[in-house]
């Protein structure tokens, strides 16, 4: 990544686009890093039906809304940071929203969404555009959820991260470390031992007994201290707060989410096989998560 890689952030007019390119616009700001508004018009040029819009002079006007969403939500971005330098630039391109982010993504810091856009269902917490993206991106993915008022108070609380001790947590560790020294808050270190019930477990297998349950609990913190340790030591401005409970990460994810102002995971778990794009925690959390989630990636 370039020192110069822009936040990439997608709008479609929607009030969850909206609230990502204020949380993008405060980020871009933090990270020293230009901020770029990207939209998408589905119909491209040189199509059939495009000669029939344009002929219609249809298709001027779409290019035109598609400017004036883009001059809307780049005056947004500047209203959300006044008095502070934001480098901006606005990007309006013909073709499918997923295709221009995830192309976007490759020279991107970051690619921000909001967690649905418009036209989209509303059964689910996270929209078509949000999915794909957080699943296929080169890069890390905010997807925004759960912000106030424009002109209300921003989101406070710590920065949370969901540490499993694997070489694939190294990323989502790294961002959380320094998204919580940026925004000069705490970070809480939330460590399952394993992703499904123990419990269950424990009542299946005739050894239980046999458990050593604080021997576990007592390896279980020290591969938590192992895994903070070196980051501690580069940010040592962050106070952190460390979290270890025996199973089910996903729930205690959510219950620190609560409180928090960002939730931080990696895209793949302890065991996640290469061919997934996205880890079962990770996806759990895209499609319950109440406040912005960052999925991290290297």
């Amino acid at each position: 990544m370039k020192p110069n890689s822009p936040i990439v952030v997608g709008v479609d007019g929607s009030a969850q686009s909206l609230d990502a390119v204020r949380w993008a616009a405060d980020t871009a700001v933090r990270h020293r890093a230009p901020l770029r508004l990207v939209s998408c018009l589905l119909t491209a040029p040189g199509t059939f039906g495009d000669a029939v819009n344009l002929s219609a002079g249809a298709f001027t006007g779409v290019e035109y809304v598609g400017t004036q969403r883009l001059a809307a939500a780049a005056e947004l971005a500047r209203h959300s940071v006044c008095g502070t330098h934001l480098t901006l630039r606005t990007a309006l391109h013909h073709g499918s929203a997923v295709s221009v982010l995830l192309d976007a993504g490759k020279s991107a810091r970051m690619l921000v969404v909001g967690s649905r856009g418009l036209g989209e269902f509303t059964g689910g917490l996270v929209g078509s555009v949000s999915s794909a993206v957080a699943s296929h991106a080169p890069c890390p993915v905010a997807v925004i959820r759960g912000l106030h008022e424009v002109d209300g108070p921003p989101l406070d609380g710590p920065v949370v991260v969901g540490i499993d001790g694997s070489p694939n947590n190294e990323p989502a560790i790294a961002s959380a470390f320094e998204e919580a020294s940026m925004r000069e808050v705490d970070l809480v270190a939330v460590h399952a031992w394993s992703d499904f019930s123990l419990l269950t477990v424990a009542r299946t297998d005739r050894s239980h007994e046999e458990f050593s349950w604080p021997a576990i609990e007592t390896a279980e913190n020290a591969l938590l201290s192992e895994s903070l340790a070196g980051w501690k030591d580069k940010y040592p401005d962050v106070s952190v707060r460390k979290v270890v409970v025996r199973d089910r990460p996903v729930h205690h994810l959510l219950r620190q989410a609560q409180e928090a102002q960002l939730v931080v995971t990696g895209s793949r778990g302890r065991g996640g096989f290469a061919a997934l794009l996205l880890g079962s925690t990770s996806r759990a959390l895209l499609h319950s998560i109440t406040c912005p989630l960052l999925i991290a990636r290297r």
